[in-house]
C-alpha cells in the first residue's frame, strides 16, 4: 500500500508525500525534480560512519534535487521533514541538446564537492580532486588545491605521501 495519492497532468505529478518519506536514494536513477508546494524536504548523504550531512531544505516554493545527470545514479536522500505536498517533475535524460547541460554537469560536481567536504577524509577529497580535474593537477599551486580541499598546505603535503605509499603497498 502506498502512502501517497497521486494525480498526473501532462509530464507533471503532483505528490502528497508522508513525514519521513523518502523519495530518492544514493544509487538510484535520479530522474525526478521536486518542487514543494507544502510542506518541507531535504537531501542528505550518509557517510561511511552513518553519520547524516544534509545538503539543503526545501520549504514552500524552492525546488530540490539530486544533481547528478538523469542517467546516472543519485548521491543524495531526499525526504519529507514534514508533510508535503510536491510537483514532480522528470529530468531530461537527453541533455546535450539543451543548452543547460554545462550548467548542470557543474551543478552536479559542486554538490560532490560540498558532500565530500562535509564528511570525506582529506585523502579521499585529495582522490576525488584527482579523478575530477586530473589535468590541471601540474597547472595550479599546492597551494591552491589545498585550498579547494579545505586543508593546509602542509596538510596536503601528507595527504599526498599517504597516497604514494598507499599505491606502493598496493
Amino acid at each position: 500500500m502506498q502512502n501517497l495519492m497521486h494525480y498526473h497532468t501532462n509530464k507533471l505529478e503532483s505528490r502528497f508525500l508522508k513525514k519521513g518519506e523518502i523519495v530518492q536514494r544514493p544509487n538510484e536513477l535520479n530522474t525526478r525534480i521536486y518542487q514543494v508546494r507544502s510542506g518541507l524536504l531535504r537531501s542528505y548523504s550518509i557517510d561511511n560512519k552513518g553519520r547524516q550531512h544534509i545538503f539543503m531544505f526545501a520549504p514552500e516554493g524552492w525546488t530540490i534535487a539530486d544533481t547528478n545527470p538523469a542517467d546516472q545514479t543519485s548521491d543524495l536522500f531526499i525526504d519529507a521533514i514534514e508533510d508535503s505536498e510536491v510537483l514532480v517533475f522528470p529530468k531530461n535524460i537527453d541533455r546535450e541538446k539543451d543548452n543547460v547541460a554545462p550548467i548542470l554537469k557543474r551543478l552536479s560536481v559542486l554538490q560532490k564537492r560540498v558532500i565530500m567536504l562535509m564528511s570525506a577524509s582529506a585523502i579521499d577529497r585529495y582522490e576525488h580532486f584527482v579523478h575530477t580535474y586530473p589535468d590541471i593537477l601540474q597547472r595550479v599551486p599546492q597551494k591552491m588545491i589545498a585550498s579547494y580541499l579545505g586543508i593546509t598546505p602542509e596538510a596536503l603535503s601528507k595527504v599526498k605521501g599517504q597516497r604514494i605509499r598507499t599505491q606502493r603497498e598496493s
